[in-house]
């Protein structure tokens, strides 16, 4: 790449700065750091983590972290610019809050333990004794809020950052998709009423879907879970991919989407039944999982009760569903209405129900039950008899035990039908955004109050949003690849333009590449120039490995036919052209897109 330098008095500043920008815009394939690799990795099961590892992106440095390699941080900083630049146009503001956490603020909202094994200790020195490392920043932003908001005049508020998070996560895998350690916007918003908690939630929303507009991303919205965030209500935004770990189920119309763990069922059929049977009491030695007793009493599954103990906040409680379906934790949590809920263990379920696991039923049990609105409907069930090695037979509910409860506590399946009456699709996808409308939990568990326009003292009603920013990058891989590698969407790309110079001994070839690099980059276009003298072969591999979205290939030959070869990665077609051709329509690509992601 060709630099002028000039030193006269008052003009040497001004020109070191000019190259500094230069340098953002433009660089040489010989003087960057590019480890491509054609060896697919072993243990990379996600398209996202091969291509990222072999484009030369990323390198894991330990199970769940990992480096950020030149290339790779060209995108995860764009990444960061267009989140930035949409939070600021949305009104938020930035800040910086530390990673590291006094425990003790986690301990006045009650998350050490609803976080679990999640929140990583750090227990070794003493300073740091009582210090976690935090996946999220609930407690510390309200702590702040807390220090210096006291009046309604000054909210509402939506702070954000960009900060790595850390989480002990067990089993990390598909490269950056499941880490230890991630990079993650997030944002709280603090507000005097419902009204304007609203208000910001459709604020971020919108700013959400324009994020992920910009950044290339296909995505849904669906309704969430708050989990361990709390709340009253959520949205997740999903990039739909095999390599995903979630599940979203949607209707066949499009018209109704959520998580899996939470998504709602249209309410049974109550087809009736002609005659209800007597309860009968049969000897299953053994025997007590659903298969096993369906087959020796000779019922369907989906004729049984089964009955699921629990302990949720502390008290026993049966969850009752049908023999062919499954407990979904994530309702029955929010049905039960309970902070905690966890399997009860077997001498638990021997003390409530009286008999060993495998053999618990509704009929005669004393303790609170939660019935799946299929089982309010079923007749003549077979179920356990809490009595070792027996079941029973002709239950039916409402008559042989009291249907005090009854809601959508059961996993959906294939088949079933939403709450629109249409037919669910089960997709898997990857989270890369997330909104929360908090409410009080933390502001009422940490006395974040304000003095509201009659001076009475009110908790700040909370909102809360989060963006997984490695979690983009590789979800915009998912969705822009092919065999080959990587096509980036121009948004993001470590570079809009990729010149490869074939022919590098020859003059002509390597001053019209480095002409048609220096008119682009004096027009703010980022360039990467593939000056390496290598086969064309290879060079071709790695343009597509990397995959920037336009590559302008120089050659003696093309040059002697008075052209230059134009090709969008995202397009099998080559043009042949002349350069003044190449450079007016690259630019008018580039600027074309600019403009549809300004407006």
């Amino acid at each position: 790449m060709s630099r002028v330098w000039y030193f006269s008095h008052g003009t040497v500043r001004l020109h070191f700065l000019l190259i500094a920008v230069i340098d953002c815009f433009s660089m040489k394939w010989t003087q960057f750091f590019i480890p491509t690799s054609r060896e697919i990795p072993a243990d990379a099961v996600a398209p996202s983590h091969a291509l990222m590892i072999r484009a030369g992106l990323i390198k894991q440095l330990v199970a769940g972290s990992y480096i950020y390699l030149p290339l790779g941080y060209r995108v995860l900083r764009k990444i960061e610019q267009i989140v930035r630049e949409e939070m600021n146009r949305a009104g938020a503001i930035e800040l910086f809050m530390p990673a590291m956490h006094p425990i003790e603020l986690w301990q006045e909202t009650g998350r050490v333990e609803a976080m679990g094994d999640t929140l990583i200790h750090l227990p070794d020195q003493d300073w740091r004794r009582g210090t976690v490392l935090g996946p999220t920043h609930e407690e510390i932003i309200t702590h702040i809020v807390r220090s210096y908001i006291n009046s309604y005049k000054q909210l509402p508020i939506n702070l954000y950052q960009i900060q790595t998070k850390f989480r002990d996560e067990k089993r990390p895998k598909s490269g950056v998709l499941r880490t230890r350690e991630f990079l993650m916007k997030d944002a709280y918003s603090f507000h005097t009423n419902i009204e304007s908690l609203d208000e910001g939630y459709r604020i971020m929303f919108d700013t959400y879907c324009r994020i992920f507009d910009r950044c290339g991303l296909k995505y849904t919205p669906i309704e969430a879970d708050t989990g361990a965030m709390g709340g009253s209500a959520s949205c997740e935004f999903m990039t739909v991919t095999d390599a995903g770990e979630d599940i979203l189920a949607r209707t066949s119309d499009g018209k109704y989407a959520a998580n899996l763990e939470c998504a709602k069922l249209a309410p049974p059929h109550d087809a009736g039944c002609d005659r209800l049977d007597s309860i009968v009491e049969v000897h299953t030695p053994g025997i007590g999982s659903v298969e096993s007793v369906s087959k020796f009493i000779g019922c369907r599954p989906s004729d049984m009760i089964k009955t699921m103990i629990f302990i949720a906040d502390g008290q026993p409680l049966a969850a009752l569903v049908r023999g062919d379906h499954e407990v979904s934790e994530t309702k029955l949590k929010k049905s039960a209405g309970v902070a905690s809920l966890l399997p009860a263990d077997p001498e638990t379920i021997r003390k409530v129900t009286g008999a060993n696991v495998g053999f618990a039923g509704p009929v005669g049990l004393k303790i609170r039950m939660i019935a799946d609105q299929f089982v309010a409907v079923i007749h003549n069930a077979v179920t356990g008899a809490n009595k070792t090695d027996y079941h029973i037979k002709g239950v039916n509910p409402g008559r042989d035990f009291a249907l005090k409860e009854v809601a959508d506590i059961r996993a959906p399946v294939e088949g079933d039908i939403g709450p629109n009456d249409q037919p669910l699709v089960f997709e898997k996808c990857i989270e890369i955004g997330h909104v929360f409308k908090l409410g009080t939990r933390y502001s009422d568990a940490m006395h974040a109050h304000f003095l509201d326009a009659e001076g009475k003292s009110r908790p700040c009603i909370m909102g809360c949003y989060g963006i997984g920013i490695n979690r983009i990058m590789a979800a915009a891989i998912e969705c822009h690849h092919d065999e080959n590698g990587i096509i980036w969407p121009l948004s993001i790309a470590p570079y809009h333009v990729l010149i490869t110079c074939l022919d590098t001994n020859d003059e002509p070839v390597v001053q019209t590449a480095a002409g048609i690099h220096d008119e682009l980059v004096s027009k703010g276009i980022e360039v990467l120039l593939d000056d390496r003298d290598a086969r064309p072969g290879p060079k071709f591999k790695d343009a597509d490995l990397i995959g920037i979205p336009i590559r302008i290939t120089v050659s003696k030959k093309g040059l002697a036919a008075g052209t230059v070869e134009l090709k969008y990665r995202d397009s099998a077609d080559v043009q042949k052209i002349p350069a003044e051709q190449a450079i007016a329509q690259t630019i008018d690509k580039i600027r074309s897109e600019e403009s549809r992601h300004s407006t």
